[in-house]
């Protein structure tokens, strides 16, 4: 139970840092490339969806749309483009709507006709090839509307900053465990070390004590000390004293 608990919580570390990981390119990739005409990810430009002109054929509000570059003249009816709009209402704006038609401006410059499906309503100017700004590819729906969440403080908390504290977390409780295994194998030297240290203390005690007792009995086997020479001989004169008094 416990190595599966901890597999599992090696999956979700991994999880949530592959999403830390993804959200902080994310962010680098869209803030350098999304909306800015000159810029492009991999030969594609990138724009976000505002409106629901062309909600009811192609794309909505908060899809991505992703547009490469093409010569104007390859363009026709029913393409869909991306312009800078020359609108009154929208004037500067990129724009993406289909293409109606094929028209000239009253000074004889080639455009198109634009129009978004939802509406189905004329684009008031004329579309002329400078402020074509290239030919629609695909969209990807709602990514557009997380980038626009990601860009607030809720979605930086929710989608950056947690996972990275969690990420934290995780570290931080790993360097508290692996720390405590140190300590404790630590301890483990430092308690094995005092026990060999008692062990060599008690032998050499023991060793002591074996050559005090050895030396003990060395010393109740030694020979006996030879004693001194006694005193007889010299009476001796006494008794020749004696003898010259009875004469």
């Amino acid at each position: 139970m416990k190595k599966t608990l901890n597999i599992i919580k090696n999956i979700f570390v991994w999880i949530v840092m592959l999403v830390a990981i993804f959200m902080m390119v994310f962010t680098i990739i869209s803030v350098n490339t999304f909306n800015r005409d000159d810029r492009n990810l991999f030969g594609l430009r990138v724009y976000i969806v505002l409106s629901d002109s062309m909600s009811a054929t192609d794309f909505a509000a908060g899809d991505l749309v992703f547009v490469h570059e093409t010569d104007p003249e390859d363009l026709k009816a029913g393409d869909i483009i991306a312009f800078t709009s020359q609108n009154d209402e929208n004037y500067g704006e990129t724009v993406t709507h289909k293409i109606r038609s094929l028209t000239v401006t009253e000074n004889g410059e080639p455009g198109f006709v634009t129009y978004g499906t939802t509406t189905d309503t004329d684009d008031e100017a004329i579309v002329t090839y400078p402020y074509i700004l290239g030919k629609y590819s695909f969209s990807i729906p709602k990514l557009g509307s997380f980038f626009q969440f990601l860009k607030t403080t809720p979605g930086y908390i929710m989608c950056i900053l947690v996972p990275f504290m969690i990420l934290i977390i995780f570290q931080g409780i790993n360097c508290v465990k692996i720390f405590k295994v140190y300590k404790a194998e630590q301890m483990s030297e430092i308690k094995a070390e005092r026990e060999k240290l008692e062990a060599e203390r008690l032998e050499s005690q023991k060793m002591m004590a074996e050559l005090l007792e050895l030396k003990k009995q060395l010393a109740g086997n030694a020979p006996p000390t030879a004693e001194a020479p006694s005193e007889g001989p010299a009476q001796a004169p006494e008794a020749d004293e004696s003898a010259d008094q009875e004469q």
